[in-house]
């Protein structure tokens, strides 16, 4: 199989047999600013040590050498190989794909060329399953539909995922959720501040990942409102990619500390517009919601700053789970939500 080229250095490292690891780790050393992250076969999640490690070929090399048998170096022992593998599966995320070992002949649905060998020989997409080799996987767009029979479950699914497979423009959690309180608890004291029994709301939110769109979440089931308010912060608090992403957050964080009104909301406003398409529909919705609960104020005593103070750290998230950042940053969370809810008329 001819190897393909490396897009920073041009080489064309070999990835087949006992040569893989030595050939990947060589490669990288070069490629290292090059590495591409595509979140749809999975990003890189190691450790600083374990990173570094990647890029020493010679390190490589002596763990091989110290693992070989004691026949005359022709055989591998099964601890060598155990390693070899995992070697394999951690150069395969620095170059942020998910290597998957397909049972029986495969063949890439990129570039139609077979894929060669006994374990990881390609990639499959979580989303869609599609099946193609690493280096093709950088190649693919992003931009495949999701099939709904590899969504496993509703909550803590990444959101422009869960709506394109249910070919909605908002996660139908948010759409139920809301229609129910809106329903009947928009005048509860306390709205989304009074927290609900935490195994009711962990039972909604099992309903809504055993029956989707088909649970029941009436009154019925759950007389206490704040139940299912619970669900709602539960729902987007786990979310994989908060509704404000990770990428936009700062940008938020930093219109919230202008001193200027009217430049603090064109601000929030740019910002808004670089939101994809569901993490927007999804934020609207849910402002145009709270405005609504804002107007039951006397009686439910939940204005914009309250709501702020409850859906600042639920919608915003920094990128780094740092305490300290989460704490100075709660000032501006809140100021950002309740601007968005004072101005939803004008902002979205």
């Amino acid at each position: 199989m001819q190897s393909q080229p490396c897009a920073g250095c041009h080489q064309s490292p070999s990835w087949v047999r006992g040569e893989w690891s030595v050939a990947a780790a060589s490669a990288l050393g070069c490629c290292r600013q090059h590495l591409l992250h595509n979140t749809r076969f999975s990003p890189l999640h190691l450790s600083s040590e374990e990173t570094e490690s990647l890029w020493d070929p010679n390190q490589l090399s002596m763990e091989m050498e110290e693992n070989r048998g004691d026949f005359g170096g022709d055989l591998i022992t099964h601890k060598a190989k155990r390693q070899e593998r995992k070697r394999q599966e951690l150069l395969a995320l620095a170059l942020g794909v998910k290597v998957h070992t397909f049972r029986g002949p495969h063949w890439c649905e990129y570039c139609a060329n077979f894929m060669w060998g006994l374990i990881a020989q390609g990639v499959r997409c979580s989303d869609c399953g599609l099946n193609v080799h690493k280096q093709c996987s950088k190649l693919v767009p992003s931009d495949c539909q999701p099939d709904l029979r590899r969504i496993k479950k509703v909550f803590s699914c990444d959101l422009t995922t869960l709506v394109k497979a249910h070919n909605t423009t908002r996660p139908m959690v948010v759409d139920m959720c809301i229609r129910e309180i809106e329903l009947r608890g928009m005048k509860s004291e306390g709205l989304y501040r009074v927290s609900g029994f935490s195994e009711h709301i962990e039972d909604v939110r099992l309903s809504f990942d055993r029956d989707g769109e088909k649970a029941d979440i009436s009154a019925n089931a759950y007389a206490d409102i704040n139940i299912i308010a619970g669900a709602l912060k539960l729902y987007l608090r786990d979310l994989p990619i908060p509704v404000i992403t990770f990428d936009l957050y700062s940008k938020f964080i930093q219109a919230a500390k202008n001193p200027n009104a009217d430049s603090r909301l064109e601000a929030i406003h740019e910002g808004l517009l670089q939101l994809p398409p569901a993490h927007y529909e999804t934020l609207r919705y849910l402002m145009a919601h709270l405005k609504r609960v804002t107007m039951f104020e006397k009686d439910n005593l939940m204005n914009a700053e309250n709501l702020g103070i409850v859906f600042g750290p639920t919608l915003m998230q920094p990128p780094e789970q740092n305490a300290l950042t989460t704490l100075n940053d709660m000032r501006q969370q809140k100021l950002v939500v309740q601007l968005m809810i004072e101005h939803e008329d004008v902002l979205f």
